[in-house]
């Protein structure tokens, strides 16, 4: 150790006088300090009292710099929440941007099934309105059908009234002798009946 850091030593630890502020002194100046302060109790007073408040500015340094530390260290944390925030507003903006498209291609296929189904609907309105016709028209033909059932069975009746009537008229010529008049008369009776 050197005369002067010996010399300091003594100055801290006789008058607590901190070593950072000794340190600008050189060896004859911290000899003249020294001695002064021995002599004139009232200088070592005012220096006691400079070495006092010293501490206490380096206890309030000290806090400052622990306080310091914590809001570094909750900056910081702050700082990570935040980019956690930004990485969330980010995702949240990217899923809200997808859901608006996933919107509008809903909404355009809605607009879509919505077109078809009006178009449908008129569809089955045209329908609707030609089976109502076929409906009367097939009312129509039944009636007509059955009127001609009716027809036939009437034509039928008219037809069988002339075969009997042409059978029984064949019968008395036949009685005749004419013999060319009675095959003539045959074949029309055979021909009348298919």
């Amino acid at each position: 150790m050197t005369p002067k850091d010996e010399l300091r030593n003594t100055l801290k630890e006789e008058f607590r006088i901190n070593k950072n502020i000794s340190e600008s002194l050189n060896k004859a100046e911290c000899e003249r300090l020294l001695a002064l302060l021995h002599r004139e109790a009232s200088v070592a007073k005012l220096v006691q009292s400079f070495a006092d408040k010293n501490a206490e500015l380096g206890r309030n340094n000290a806090n400052i710099g622990r306080e310091r530390g914590r809001a570094e260290r909750k900056h910081a944390e702050l700082q990570q929440e935040y980019e956690r925030l930004e990485q969330s507003i980010a995702s949240i903006e990217a899923a809200k941007t997808e859901l608006e498209t996933k919107k509008r291609m809903l909404e355009e296929e809605n607009h879509k099934l919505e077109t078809k189904i009006q178009d449908l609907s008129s569809k089955n309105q045209f329908l609707g309105s030609q089976v109502q016709t076929l409906t009367t028209r097939n009312d129509e033909l039944m009636v007509a059908n059955t009127q001609l059932k009716q027809d036939n069975k009437n034509l039928k009746n008219i037809v069988d009234q002339i075969r009997l009537q042409l059978a029984r008229d064949t019968k008395m010529l036949l009685e005749h002798e004419d013999n060319e008049i009675r095959k003539a008369l045959i074949r029309l009776f055979r021909w009348t009946l298919g």
